[in-house]
C-alpha cells in the first residue's frame, strides 16, 4: 500500500502550484475545472512516490495557520532532497527568496538532517536529506 496523494485547499492555486514545481521539482497536471461546483484543481506529481492535489473554490472558510503552533492534523509535509547539502542550499535558497524558515538545518535528536520552512501559505514543509 502507498499514499495517492495529500490534498490541500488553497487561497492562491497558482501561486501554490508554481511554489511546488519551482522548489521541489514536481510536474503539474492539467488544471481540472468543475464550474457547476466552482472548484479548481491542480496534481502535482513528484519523482517518486505521493502527490499533491491542491484545490481551490470561492468562499472556503479561511484557516489562518500559525506555523509556530502544533495544531491537530496534519503537522507538515516532508520532501527528501539527497544530501546534507541540497537541504542547506534549498533551504538558503526560500530564506532569500522570503520564505519562513522555522528550523535551521540540523541534526535532530533522531539522526535525520533536516529543516522546516512555510509555503505561500504557511503550511510546513519539511526538508530532509
Amino acid at each position: 500500500m502507498k499514499i495517492h496523494h495529500i490534498a490541500i485547499w488553497v487561497r492562491d492555486l497558482e501561486k501554490m502550484k508554481s511554489f511546488y514545481e519551482r522548489y521541489f521539482g514536481g510536474l503539474s497536471g492539467h488544471k481540472y475545472s468543475n464550474p457547476m461546483k466552482n472548484f479548481q484543481s491542480y496534481f502535482i506529481k513528484f519523482e517518486a512516490g505521493a502527490q499533491i492535489e491542491l484545490m481551490h473554490k470561492p468562499g472556503i472558510v479561511r484557516y489562518d495557520n500559525e506555523p509556530d503552533e502544533a495544531i491537530q492534523g496534519i503537522a507538515h509535509i516532508a520532501f527528501s532532497v539527497g544530501s546534507r547539502e541540497k537541504v542547506d542550499l534549498l533551504t538558503r535558497q526560500l530564506a532569500n527568496e522570503g520564505y519562513r524558515v522555522l528550523s535551521e538545518p540540523r541534526l535532530t535528536g533522531d539522526h535525520y538532517y533536516e529543516s522546516v520552512v512555510c509555503d505561500p501559505e504557511l503550511n510546513r514543509i519539511e526538508i530532509a536529506e
